[in-house]
């Protein structure tokens, strides 16, 4: 058996092991372009709606202000105004510190800006349910999704504190159409039509050789979709898992996935943002499982240069699981998100080489440091376990 013919088997293995537990065929053919920061992510985006001549579908959490709020702004209005349907789906609080003269400008230039579950119009009990996804289709043919907002804190190339760390990925093929599913199923919300005549619905071409499922997360109350593909892909691991994410706020059943994995050695290696992170308090509900982590050989790391906001998991480095999706609470349950799985070795080993460059960026939290934290630390661990479920 040659080495490539067992990656294709184990390849094919985990493909089975994903539909048969989530009951959504993969589709091959797909060409997936990895995009590292704001200096890749922004400019392919934008040059996708530029080019775009019958429809834009944009959906996002963040938009908030900077010059690349208004670049997006002035793109999207440039579509609408020469005819092409332009809709954007903003989270009414994610997005609610975008300018109001940005949406007066897209709305006046003919965009069709809804907002996703308005607080004022919505049931207290779903309320607390937002959009988590990030998803551009520009007409039918070319999408992104990833973990990139819509604000200045996205710009550049993570240079330094002010320049967050994110990948984002562009789609071409078959995959292209379940993104769009999880824009329209949203805009379905809205009371806005699914489709018009500017859809075309194309046969989807096969420009590349990346398998894909596309993964869309609802909010629910239980388990989830993104739990079963996280659950499927940690248990059958037996190499090597490497997971970045910008909120880390394992449950049991997720902590005890991990640790179960290094405990049949498996090298299991977690990316967390270090002294730079917007959400402290998330950051600290995280650091309570750390010795359970630590005391069962996972590696756990601290990105030092700026805020990391990546949200990428990849598996014996023939799978990825890749979107919007965090490994806490809320995208396990309370938020809408949209990831893709990815099963294409050449495409897992970029964003592995991606990964090992963060890590020589990064400070490996020593356990026996660890052991000796302090007593606030400790009580503020203690305090954020009540408070874990909205986190």
């Amino acid at each position: 058996m040659t080495a490539a013919g067992g990656h294709g088997r184990d390849e094919q293995r985990l493909r089975r092991v994903l539909e048969g537990l989530l009951g959504v065929p993969a589709t091959e053919g797909n060409q997936i372009d990895v995009l590292r920061n704001g200096d890749e992510i922004f400019p392919a985006m934008l040059g996708a709606i530029e080019q775009a001549t019958h429809t834009v579908d944009f959906c996002t959490y963040v938009y908030w202000t900077g010059d690349i709020a208004d670049r997006f702004a002035a793109a999207l209005a440039e579509r609408a105004r020469a005819g092409v349907r332009v809709r954007v789906l903003l989270d009414a609080i994610g997005a609610a510190q975008m300018s109001r003269e940005l949406i007066d400008a897209m709305q006046e230039s003919g965009c069709d800006v809804a907002w996703f579950r308005e607080v004022r119009n919505t049931a207290p009990g779903a309320v607390n349910r937002r959009t988590h996804r990030k998803v551009l289709v520009c007409d039918e043919d070319v999408a992104f999704t990833g973990g990139v907002g819509i604000a200045a804190e996205w710009e550049g190339d993570a240079r330094n504190p002010d320049e967050w760390r994110d990948t984002h990925f562009r789609v071409r093929g078959p995959a292209v159409d379940g993104l769009r599913a999880s824009f329209v199923s949203e805009w379905a919300e809205t009371g806005g039509l699914l489709f018009d005549d500017h859809d075309r619905f194309p046969e989807q071409p096969t420009p590349g050789s990346s398998t894909v499922q596309v993964v869309r997360c609802p909010s629910v109350t239980g388990w989830s979709e993104i739990a079963t593909v996280v659950t499927g892909l940690l248990s059958v691991a037996q190499h090597r898992v490497n997971l970045t994410t910008a909120y880390f706020v394992p449950d049991e059943h997720m902590l005890g996935l991990l640790t179960d994995a290094a405990a049949r050695g498996v090298r299991v290696d977690v990316l967390v943002p270090g002294e730079h992170t917007d959400k402290r308090i998330v950051q600290i509900a995280g650091e309570a499982d750390y010795a359970a982590l630590l005391e069962a050989g996972v590696n756990v790391w601290r990105y030092a240069p700026t805020m990391i906001h990546a949200k990428i998991l990849t598996v014996d480095g023939l799978v990825a699981c890749v979107g919007s999706a965090n490994y806490d609470p809320r995208s396990f349950g309370l938020n809408e998100e949209a990831n893709l799985i990815v099963f294409d070795a050449d495409l897992v080993e970029v964003l592995d080489g991606h990964f090992d460059e963060d890590l020589s960026r990064s400070d490996r939290v020593d356990p026996e440091e660890w052991a000796r934290r302090g007593p606030v630390q400790r009580v503020a661990e203690a305090v954020t376990q009540l408070l874990d479920p909205q986190l």
